[in-house]
């Protein structure tokens, strides 16, 4: 049975808690704390979140955290200031969250060299660099 579309409200209110993502990644959010910011209950949030954008929130709130710390590694600060300069508290989680997003370690990604991207404007950067899900 399909569900029914999303308003426009009801998309309003999960963009305000992906920009709480957005903006808060290094801090410690959860599914409960993001719905409240859309004015969900956290079951429906997650529901709603993933019909919307094709992902769970916290699969969302990772990749925003892995592609912060691919930066930070790119720039040199080491793999555990890496973990907790973007929120994230196990750095066991975080490596094989790291490597199942970017394909690397994270130790293999920072000591590579990056200079492709650093020569081209950040954005451009972000996307390139932006770590996709194996298919």
């Amino acid at each position: 049975m399909a569900s029914a579309p999303q308003t426009v409200q009801t998309l309003a209110h999960l963009r305000q808690a992906r920009d709480l993502m957005d903006r808060a990644y290094a801090e410690p959010l959860d599914v409960p704390t993001m719905a409240a910011k859309a004015f969900m209950s956290p079951a429906h949030f997650s529901r709603e979140f993933k019909t919307a954008y094709g992902e769970t929130p916290y699969s969302y709130l990772m990749t925003r955290r892995i592609e912060r710390a691919m930066a930070l590694l790119r720039d040199g600060m080491t793999v555990t200031d890496a973990c907790t300069a973007v929120g994230c508290t196990s750095l066991g989680s975080f490596s094989s969250t790291f490597s199942r997003l970017a394909g690397e370690s994270p130790s293999a990604y920072r000591n590579r060299p990056h200079a492709a991207a650093e020569a081209m404007p950040s954005c451009m950067a972000m996307v390139l660099t932006r770590p996709r899900p194996p298919v």
